[in-house]
């Protein structure tokens, strides 16, 4: 059975998250980066969608994965 990364839902060999999510120490990067990163990967998914459009999409999926559900941002963009 093949696990998934608790942060972007790659799937993953072992572990919590993947090489992606995590810093040159194995230890989850803060939300900020993580955000930045998923919003980059969301706008070059979706051209020609809006920048709002991009952040709601991004902050709806990470209110999919378990290490941000219950991070403040995403709880406020998701009520």
């Amino acid at each position: 059975m093949t696990a998934h990364c608790e942060s972007c839902g790659m799937p993953i060999e072992s572990g919590r998250y993947c090489a992606r999510c995590t810093d040159e120490s194995g230890a989850l990067q803060d939300f900020d980066t993580r955000f930045a990163r998923m919003t980059s990967w969301q706008e070059r998914s979706t051209p020609g969608a809006s920048r709002e459009e991009i952040e709601r999409a991004t902050l709806a999926y990470m209110a999919t994965m378990p290490a941000w559900r219950d991070h403040p941002r995403v709880v406020e963009a998701t009520r």
